[in-house]
């Protein structure tokens, strides 16, 4: 075992604590109020001097012995609107409340790193920026940008890391391009004209146009685009009525559409256009007026060439073999989207699915849990890759790291 593994190892207990921790006490998005006072006493125990961006933001600056580049390594912190089935010890105490998504572990992750990296001041080649970023699941990235988190210092590049239980444990998916999808969020109001369902002639169905509506939306991802290209549009709500004898006024359908590509390119398909074209065509047809909402909260995360170039090699160190190591990308969305689309960027999914651990269910799910043993790969994976980015800066051999 290298040295780098070793100190790493020595902060296993430590750092299952501080997940465990954050488990049990898991906090809404701008709400991670005690996740933050967490990292901010964790950050000054390793000698930093953590600050609040967006109230419950963390953000702390480690300068080498050279001021640049600089490297943004960021863990999100906010948890989801679930209520845990998990019979843990440290199961969530709040209820209705719960960390489903692995975000628990990644602030553990970043603070292990961090710990880490504040060990080896002296002989970085350049800065560290952790952030401990909340509301991801809603598109906090945006908001923390425009309050400056990517200036004072600027930063350079961008690392981030999502335990994924769709992997093994003992694997990371890394591949450039895009690898986790843009996340359209959109409502429909179909209206109609209500009515008896006893004589429906005098009115106008609007479940009915609805109904054509989620039946016809698939052809929008089966025939107006690209199989090559991944799209998917689901529905996630279905709302209309007040009584089985009574034809509503209107429905309302929602849903959202996730693509790996940029619908603002010349010649690429637009799939909120798309949409809009379609329910307008079935609405007319049924004779029914319409509402269409779309709403952004990320686009794709496109991870860049060169940046999956030089973690790659700090990926293998960690794993131990390049067969552990697989291209993967993810219909899922993550604001991590807007670093990687201001500055080169790797998004990196670390394996921790385990059936005899229970660590294989999926994410967002109330019995989501994670192999534990696979934080210390994150650990590993923040600080290797910081090294390995300041290595290659420098003009050494990225992913060489620390032996």
């Amino acid at each position: 075992m290298d040295t780098l593994k070793a100190d790493i190892r020595k902060l296993q207990e430590e750092i299952i604590a501080l997940r465990r921790d954050f488990h049990a006490h898991p906090e809404l998005g701008f709400q991670e109020f005690r996740s933050a006072e967490k990292v901010e006493e964790y950050l000054r125990q390793c000698g930093l001097e953590p600050q609040r961006v967006a109230g419950t933001g963390v953000t702390a600056t480690l300068e080498g012995k050279e001021k640049s580049p600089v490297i943004l390594l960021r863990a999100d912190m906010d948890a989801l609107p679930i209520q845990e089935e998990n019979d843990i010890p440290y199961k969530s105490e709040n209820k209705g409340v719960m960390h489903a998504c692995g975000h628990d572990a990644h602030m553990a992750m970043l603070l292990g790193a961090a710990k880490i990296l504040s060990g080896m001041k002296d002989s970085l080649k350049g800065t560290v920026k952790f952030l401990f970023q909340p509301n991801e699941e809603i598109a906090g990235a945006d908001i923390l940008i425009e309050q400056g988190v990517m200036e004072h210092p600027k930063v350079d590049a961008a690392l981030g890391i999502h335990i994924w239980t769709p992997l093994k444990s003992g694997y990371i998916g890394l591949k450039s391009g895009a690898v986790m999808a843009t996340l359209d969020v959109f409502k429909i109001i179909v209206k109609g004209r209500g009515g008896h369902t006893g004589y429906p002639e005098s009115a106008v169905d609007p479940i009915l146009a609805a109904a054509d509506i989620v039946s016809s939306v698939q052809s929008i991802q089966t025939r107006k685009i690209s199989l090559m290209k991944p799209t998917v549009i689901m529905f996630g709500r279905i709302e209309g009525g007040t009584k089985s004898n009574i034809i509503p006024d209107q429905v309302v359908l929602e849903g959202t559409i996730r693509y790996l590509y940029d619908s603002n390119r010349p010649g690429e398909d637009n799939p909120p256009k798309l949409l809009d074209r379609l329910v307008k065509s079935v609405c007319e047809t049924h004779g029914c007026g319409y509402e269409l909402e779309v709403a952004r909260e990320n686009i794709a995360v496109i991870n860049s060439q060169s940046m999956v170039d030089i973690v790659r090699p700090a990926a293998i160190q960690v794993v131990g073999s390049p067969d552990n190591l697989v291209s993967h990308a993810s219909m899922a969305g993550e604001d991590f989207a807007s670093y990687a689309a201001r500055v080169p960027g790797v998004f990196v999914f670390l394996g921790t699915g385990n059936p005899e651990k229970e660590s294989d269910y999926p994410h967002h799910n109330p019995r989501f849990n994670i192999d534990e043993d696979t934080m210390l790969q994150g650990v590993e994976l923040y600080v290797r890759g910081a090294l390995s980015y300041f290595d290659f800066r420098k003009g050494g051999d990225a992913g060489k790291g620390t032996s």
